[in-house]
């Protein structure tokens, strides 16, 4: 997988943002199997501070960083300047609209009303675009922040995607700590020593396997590789 030619400015703030996630969270990245740079592939993780899409990224290997693409709330990441540069420019985030609370789940296309007609929104459809133009992707399958001590269950989102593209590999990876570094409700950063697991690949969603033993399946995946 060849590196493509970045502006300065993305080099400069990609190596800038590295440097301060490390310094801040004192990063230590722990691989179970080698990273393979040219395989497609989709990195899931705990979810439970706003830092955790950047700890992944600073943690590849630096030719990764152009091919491998956090998943964010495009409500969230369009809401300044600063951070639509950050996720569009920098990151190249894959910006999903999030749900309304309460709104039922289980299917990855969603119902409108358009000029009188029923139409399919497919709200995976960024991430298939993605998958299709050979790049990797880093989502949070709990969906919502938790507490980084316990998982949530996972939302149907990783089991959709992965029954669509069954062929791409699924690599649990564990965040340590990241919840006590940006504690949920405050701006105040704490420097504290944390750490990535990336566990095995995981195969995708086999023949006949369905929604419940697939989402049973790559949570353990997942709470095996906790310290």
């Amino acid at each position: 997988m060849s590196e493509p030619r970045l502006s300065a400015d993305r080099r400069l703030v990609s190596a800038l943002l590295v440097t301060v996630c490390r310094f801040l969270t004192g990063i230590r990245s722990r691989w179970q199997s080698e990273p393979e740079p040219e395989k497609i592939r989709i990195y899931y993780a705990n979810h439970s501070s706003h830092l955790d899409g950047l700890v992944i990224w600073s943690s590849l290997p630096p030719q990764m960083r152009t091919q491998v693409h956090p998943v964010a709330a495009a409500d969230y990441w369009l809401g300044s300047r600063l951070k639509r540069y950050l996720a569009l420019r920098i990151f190249g985030a894959v910006l999903v609209e999030r749900r309304p609370t309460g709104q039922h789940e289980a299917e990855p296309a969603e119902k409108q009303i358009a000029n009188g007609a029923v139409v399919n929104k497919d709200v995976l459809l960024p991430l298939k675009q993605a998958l299709d133009n050979q790049h990797s992707l880093i989502l949070f399958p709990e969906g919502t922040r938790g507490s980084g001590e316990q998982l949530n269950p996972f939302k149907s989102g990783l089991y959709h995607l992965s029954k669509a593209y069954p062929q791409v590999e699924l690599v649990p990876v564990w965040l340590d700590n990241l919840n006590r570094v940006l504690p949920k409700g405050s701006r105040l950063v704490v420097p504290i020593i944390c750490s990535a697991t990336f566990g095995t690949p995981q195969p995708g969603v086999a023949e006949g396997e369905d929604k419940q033993a697939f989402l049973a399946r790559t949570k353990a995946a997942l709470e095996a590789i906790a310290p």
